[in-house]
Order: C-alpha cells, then structure tokens, then sequence
C-alpha cells in the first residue's frame, strides 16, 4: 500500500509539475498596502455590508461584530443563536440579502446544536437597532453527527434564489448519495421553500434542495459578477483542493476520482477521472487550503480587474487567480504572504477589498496607494 502510495504522489507531483503555470511576484508593496482596520479578534469567518456602510463580521465563536467607518469599538449584535463551536463548525458565513434595503433580510449559516451533536443550518433575521429579530430557520440538515469538521459553509443569491455548500462531515461516502445532504450545494427560494426545478425532486428519497454534489468541503462559493457561473472551491484531502463552475445536477466526484491521497498516505481512488464526472477548473497539491473567495469588480484594482481572490489557511496568503476572457485559470500571484490564516476575503459596495484572517484574528483592508 505504502509503494502504491508513493507512485500516486510521484505521478501527482508529474502531472502538477506540467500542468501548472508559474506563480507572477506580487506588486501589492509598490501598488497597495495592506490596513488593519480591527485586530484582537479570534477566528473572524463572513463579512458582509449594509446600506449605511456598516459592515457585519462574524466569530466563528457565535458573534456578529459591527464595523462601523473602518473601526471596530466592541459592537455586538444581540440575539445570536447558539451555535455549535467544535472544530469547524460555529458561526459561519453572513450575507445581507442584494435588496436589503427593501426587505431588510440578513442570511447566515451556522452550526446548529442538537441532539445527537452538530449540523450545518441557514437561517435569516432582520435588525431592529444592534438586536436580530424575526429569525427564520429556513434550512439545517440532517441527521446531526458529533463531527467537529466539514460543514461547508458559504452564502450566494441569484434571481430570487439562494445557494449554499454544506461539507461531507467527515464521511467521504455521503458525497456520491443524493439521499443525505452532505457534500453538495444546494438551492432553495430565499425563504426556504424548495423549487419544483431542482434536478433531484422526483426521487422520493433524495434531499431535494440538492443543486449538485460528489463535493468534500466547499468553503467558497460565488457567482461570476460578468458570466453568471457558480464558481466554488473546496478542500481536498492532502492534495487535490478543487476550483469548479458548479453546474446543475452535476457531479464532482469526490470520493470516486481526486487528485489527492488520505493524510496518512494511504489512496483515497486510483482514478482522477471518470465517466459522468466533472472536472476541475484547476486543482492545488499540494493542498493550500482555500477559504473564502470574492471576484474582483471593482476600478479600484484595474490589474486584477474580473480576477478571483481566495484565501490560503495552510499557506497563510491571500491568493489572487488570474482568469482569461472566457474565465478559464491562467496563473495565481500570493499576496500578502505570511499574514496569518485567511479565512474570508470580500469585496466591498465602494469597491475595496477587505481579508479576514485569523492567527492572529484581524480585518484588513487593501488601500490602493496614491
């Protein structure tokens, strides 16, 4: 076992080596500088705004911080649920609705304590001063497990919908089953109805918000600002991170084909390709990581302009891939390399960009230089 591991790593480590196009060096100290706007934070995880600029982060601990002008003085909003904060899981991602200010709604997804342990649930409210009232549960899967790692989770709408990733918790073989909710992204209406159009609702036991699956731990998910893809990213196992367009109904192969082996070395699958399954856009081995994503629209950065920022919890940099015309992986430049652990990376309503990092716990924002 241990010689037919090694072969797999050394044809991995072949295919990367040509695969793979060199990394440019960073001008972010001659373009950009890097402004911590709050610090002795512990684990920050989603950042979102609100009309009158504030900006809403959440610890993954179960608070919502408010930042208000680029400054953090302790605010803290009141009637978070209790969240269940072992290993990954707690408080997750937060995502104000794209009408807030019509409506009022603020999603975020958490880990939900129950009997039986953990599970990953959406829920949305509104604000009535600092306080979170009118909470809805729109979505938590089930059954709960004890697993302290693989929730997902991240946040996205499109046309009266919201999509949202869940991690295979542990269990490599709830990913390929559409009768669990785990390992998939799923899309429901905004208010947590199911629509009659998603691609598993006439199998009576299949979960039904099901958008696709064969997925291990997606921690990114956004739709293209331009194209209107769903890109999302997840981790592999020691190797085989995946970026992916998510399309309908489809399925991305985990645990069946990865380019990846187990963390003792033993192989996961022989195959890293199948039949029926998708491909990734591009794939890391080794492993960074990836955490968070936001796709680059604004003038403010005219070079990384339709570009996609992520973060690396394992490499401890902000990763910026550079896409083409039609979107496809070109290269990817490491900014702010050594910054610590980054969980979340967002790009404002006025257009800059902001990191959430933890190790140490910080939000920090890109100001162009003049």
């Amino acid at each position: 076992m241990r010689t037919l591991a090694a072969l797999k790593f050394l044809s991995l480590l072949f295919i990367i080596n040509f695969s793979c196009n060199a990394e440019p060096e960073s001008n972010l100290k001659d373009d950009f500088e890097g402004v911590t706007i709050a610090d002795g934070l512990e684990n920050p995880w989603g950042m979102t705004w609100l009309p009158d600029g504030k900006m809403l982060v959440t610890e993954k601990r179960g608070e919502i911080l408010v930042i208000e002008n680029d400054a953090f003085e302790g605010v803290k909003l009141k009637g978070v649920p209790e969240v269940y904060n072992r290993g990954q899981g707690g408080l997750l991602d937060i995502q104000a609705h794209p009408n807030y200010a019509e409506n009022g709604w603020i999603y975020f997804s958490y880990a939900k304590p129950g009997k039986g342990g953990g599970s990953t649930a959406i829920m949305r409210a509104k604000l009535d001063g600092n306080q979170l009232v009118n909470k809805e549960l729109i979505y938590e899967s089930f059954p709960k497990t004890n697993s302290g790692v693989h929730f997902g989770s991240r946040i996205d709408f499109k046309e009266g919908y919201i999509f949202f990733s869940i991690g295979e918790r542990g269990k490599m073989e709830n990913a390929q089953s559409v009768g669990n909710p785990f390992g998939k992204i799923h899309r429901l209406y905004e208010n947590g109805d199911l629509p009659e159009d998603n691609p598993f609702v006439k199998i009576p036991d299949a979960e039904h918000s099901i958008w696709s699956y064969g997925h291990r731990n997606p921690q990114g998910l956004q739709f293209h600002p331009e194209t209107g893809n769903l890109w999302e990213h997840e981790h592999g196992p020691k190797g085989g991170d995946e970026l992916n367009i998510v399309e309908k109904a489809k399925n991305y192969g985990w645990p069946e084909i990865t380019y990846g082996i187990d963390y003792d070395g033993t192989i996961i699958s022989n195959e890293t390709e199948k039949e029926g399954m998708m491909q990734p856009e591009h794939y890391w081995d080794p492993s960074i990581a990836p955490c968070g994503m936001t796709f680059v629209s604004s003038d403010r950065y005219p070079s990384w302009k339709g570009d996609l920022l992520l973060g690396s919890l394992k490499f401890q940099y902000l990763c910026r891939v550079n896409l083409d015309d039609e979107g496809k992986y070109i290269n990817e430049e490491k900014l702010l390399k050594g910054i610590g652990r980054v969980r979340h990376v967002a790009e404002s309503p006025d257009g800059y960009i902001y990191v959430a990092v933890e190790g140490p716990g910080k939000i920090v924002k890109l100001v162009p230089k003049k």
